[in-house]
């Protein structure tokens, strides 16, 4: 099992995969959303937020936000994979190790970005 830091890393480091694309894709395929990532092993959830000037550090919430557009929920091994290999993303979602809820709107602009 992978810890709290290392998830939080993994995961900055799968946003920031966003920051560095070019500036007229990001602007193409995002718009201004809250993402959360819960990792229920070990009980914490992350938000950041992506938008078409990249993402905002990623943070551990502590309950007072409200619901994240985007949210997805993966143990801390699953997320520590994906972002060593985000093409990976897509077979762990098909086969269920990671959820997705958001709108299919979302899902086709992310989509472009993995």
């Amino acid at each position: 099992m992978a810890t709290v830091e290392e998830c939080r890393q993994a995961l900055e480091a799968l946003v920031g995969r966003i920051s560095q694309l070019d500036p007229a894709d990001r602007a193409a395929h995002l718009v201004d959303r809250d993402l959360s990532c819960e990792v229920p092993d070990l009980g914490v959830t992350f938000l950041t937020r992506l938008g078409p000037d990249g993402a905002t550090p990623v943070t551990q919430a502590n309950g007072d936000r409200a619901p994240a557009q985007v949210r997805f929920r993966a143990s801390s091994d699953d997320l520590v994979a994906i972002a060593g290999d985000p093409g990976s993303f897509p077979r762990a979602w098909l086969s269920g190790r990671v959820r997705v809820e958001a709108s299919v709107f979302d899902l086709l602009r992310l989509r472009k970005l993995f």
